[in-house]
């Protein structure tokens, strides 16, 4: 199989060379999930000539709902309101609400108004939740079951709901009357049993679900930690209105991950490969300014020891060592904690626990580092006292450090902010300042020894 950049390449050369049918052959064997980089290099003509073709095979709705989000925008200038209406149609409706989401907002009233009435209706309805709940992003067909049904009673009836969804049957759902869940059929488990076998014996009562209003991280989590494949999604009073499957869980995780992970690094959360110049430059530098900002308040620190470092030149050898080490102690702790929040392994309750365990960890690495460090000094520069001072210095700027990295993060959550937003920039700039203070602070009550 050929590689990605060879297939654009092929794809390229045949577009251009107007041999249409051997260019659709050739999209017909790629998956739509490996359409997007391809689609990211074409110029807007060739966009909308993969699209025609697209519509022609019919894969132009499983192939937007797999494209980035960046590249949506392109997409959608190559088709008409009436060609966009008719793929949004065929999706489920969590897929629906994504794509419309990034309709320009001149066309979307326009485009939803095209769509047939039940999927309008379905649209507006998740419209009604809160982006980013489980409500907003569920899809509202599944398979539900009496428990008065045989096993072959409802194995009839997937076949006949099967026209109805799209989605993999991976549970069916036993409801009453009222549509309240009673419990849950793994497939396997229905498969398995003889065909005369009511529902109710074989059917999982209790089962985890969520609540229309619960943030998708918490769904996320839960069906990580239960193993589900797919969790049922009820409201106040335990009515079944949807459900959420793994693949759409997969997308929070990934997008969750991507957050923080962008948070740390200061990025912005929209931000990916595919977004333009002009607007990164736009994004970053505002959080590039915080820094520098940052930064002065730690070299304002250095400056107020000038003095000191101008009769003993050496220390300033040995900051780069201090900072480095407290600032990667922090970052070590608040990656820890920031992963365990977003898992929902730890809680405000029990974070105390967590700090004073990070502190003890960093306070002994670093005395071990410490150590190491203050015996390089001693022998380079020929002063016990200034490989004293690194040890004692290292040993308290890493394990405030590893505090700090702990806590911060907890207070932000406390706080009801995302604990990976702005955590690394406060970590650093107040490790920095802190080792910078211990280390200029007792090298001046040292002077006389250093000197």
């Amino acid at each position: 199989m050929a590689t990605p950049i060879i297939t654009t390449r092929i794809l390229r050369r045949l577009l251009s060379s107007g041999v249409h049918a051997r260019a659709e052959r050739l999209l017909a064997r790629i998956h739509p999930a490996d359409l997007g980089p391809m689609l990211s290099t074409l110029t807007p003509d060739e966009t909308r000539l993969v699209i025609d073709m697209l519509f022609r095979q019919r894969r132009a709705a499983s192939t937007l709902k797999e494209l980035p989000a960046e590249l949506l925008p392109q997409i959608y200038e190559s088709v008409s309101d009436d060609r966009l209406a008719a793929v949004l149609a065929r999706l489920e409706v969590d897929d629906m609400v994504e794509l419309v989401d990034g309709v320009p907002e001149e066309r979307r009233d326009g485009v939803v108004e095209k769509l047939p009435d039940t999927k309008r209706e379905e649209l507006l309805k998740a419209e009604l939740y809160p982006p980013g709940s489980a409500g907003h992003f569920m899809t509202t067909t599944f398979v539900g079951l009496d428990e008065k049904m045989s096993a072959q009673e409802a194995i009839d009836s997937i076949r006949g709901s099967a026209g109805e969804t799209s989605e993999s049957v991976l549970y069916l759902y036993v409801i009453d009357d009222a549509k309240h869940l009673q419990g849950v059929v793994p497939i396997r488990r229905l498969v398995a049993a003889p065909s005369s076998t009511p529902v109710s014996q074989i059917m999982i009562r209790d089962p985890v679900f969520t609540h229309l209003e619960a943030d998708q991280e918490e769904v996320a989590q839960l069906v990580a930690r239960y193993d589900l494949l797919a969790i049922p999604v009820c409201d106040i009073d335990g009515t079944m209105m949807g459900l959420i499957t793994v693949d759409d869980v997969i997308d929070v995780i990934t997008e969750e991950a991507t957050e923080d992970m962008y948070h740390l690094a200061g990025l912005p959360d929209e931000e990916r490969v595919f977004t333009s110049t002009t607007l990164s430059i736009r994004k970053r530098l505002p959080w590039m300014l915080m820094n520098l900002i940052a930064i002065s308040l730690a070299a304002a620190v250095v400056g107020l020891f000038g003095r000191t470092l101008e009769q003993v030149i050496a220390l300033a050898a040995f900051l780069p060592v201090v900072a480095g080490m407290g600032g990667n102690s922090g970052i070590q702790s608040l990656t820890i904690v920031t992963r365990a929040i977003a898992l929902g392994e730890l809680e405000f309750s029990t974070g105390m626990r967590t700090i004073g365990k990070e502190f003890v960890v960093s306070l002994t690495i670093g005395a071990a580092t410490g150590v190491i460090a203050g015996v390089i000094a001693w022998l380079w520069q020929g002063s016990f006292y200034l490989g004293s001072l690194l040890f004692i210095s290292l040993v308290l700027t890493m394990a405030i450090a590893g505090l700090l990295g702990a806590a911060v993060p907890l207070a932000l959550k406390a706080l009801r902010q995302d604990p990976a937003l702005g955590s690394g920039v406060i970590v650093t700039t107040l490790t920095d300042a802190f080792g910078f203070f211990t280390f200029l602070g007792i090298a001046t009550l040292l002077l006389d020894k250093l000197a």
